[in-house]
């Protein structure tokens, strides 16, 4: 049995949050193919209609079908969370890892900046870089980018810094290795670890603000089907749960399982946890 399976097996928590992640994911893949509704449709009629019978999910206040902009809200929200991460996970890399390899003033200098923007709270640099560019999804995205590529320039520095003083750095350069050489095919490949592990962390974290950023009219413009801007909408008629509920239970356990995924990657990539499994 490979370690993997080994994990599967032994860590319940990171099996069901890969399980919970992976159907909602499949769910955002063919959302257009099983909405019971067109989920932009308006049926004043049916306003408020409680889940049940052919709303299994009930209806908003335009009479529009939840469960249909549930289903179609997850590839927005989905979709939002893992470019965000891909993007600030590769800038905030390279940048980190340029300047823990380089070391001196340059290191200093780049730092500094990344500590500038890490000086604002998160959400509220997001919130007024998204109001100046305007409302959008794009800019949403950007706004994310920009507040989240710091984290990760940080871990990448000290892990680059500690990789960089090991034995074999040194024998390479003993052996006439450019920078370039070392930096892409011997620090690089032994530093991105715990990348990983916070892109898989921080997964959830950033569909949380992105929803977060929807809820408060900076996302998805409506009458787009998005769970934080669903949220928003059942926030006004909180007579009528199943409006914000619903979305809200999708935040909720895809951000839950992206932890869960990333407490087993970092189980599984720390070696000495590693020869546990």
């Amino acid at each position: 049995m490979t370690p993997f399976m080994r994990l599967l097996k032994q860590n319940k928590l990171f099996a069901f949050g890969l399980g919970v992640c992976s159907l909602w994911i499949v769910i955002a893949a063919i959302a257009p193919l099983i909405v019971p509704f067109d989920p932009l449709a308006q049926d004043l009629g049916a306003r408020f209609a409680k889940p049940g019978g052919s709303h299994l999910f009930g209806t908003d206040s335009l009479g529009r079908d939840i469960l249909s902009r549930v289903l179609m809200g997850s590839r927005i929200s989905i979709e939002g969370g893992l470019l965000t991460i891909i993007f600030a996970s590769l800038a905030g890399a390279v940048y980190g890892g340029i300047a823990g390899f380089a070391g001196g003033l340059l290191d200093e200098l780049m730092m500094r900046l990344s500590e500038l923007v890490q000086a604002f709270p998160t959400i509220i640099l997001a919130m007024v870089i998204s109001t100046a560019l305007g409302p959008s999804l794009f800019h949403t995205l950007l706004a994310m980018v920009i507040v989240w590529w710091p984290n990760y320039a940080r871990v990448m520095r000290s892990m680059v810094i500690q990789v960089r003083s090991n034995e074999y750095i040194e024998a390479s350069k003993s052996m006439g290795a450019s920078s370039f050489r070392i930096f892409f095919k011997e620090v690089l490949p032994n530093s991105i670890g715990s990348i990983i592990v916070l892109a898989t962390v921080d997964f959830g974290n950033a569909i949380l603000l992105f929803s977060g950023l929807s809820f408060l009219g900076l996302g998805a413009p409506p009458p787009t089907a998005e769970w934080g801007a669903m949220v928003s909408d059942g926030a006004n008629y909180l007579t009528y749960w199943w409006i914000a509920t619903f979305p809200g239970l999708g935040i909720l356990t895809m951000s839950m399982g992206a932890n869960f995924i990333g407490d087993g990657v970092r189980d599984f990539l720390d070696p000495k946890l590693r020869k546990q499994l």
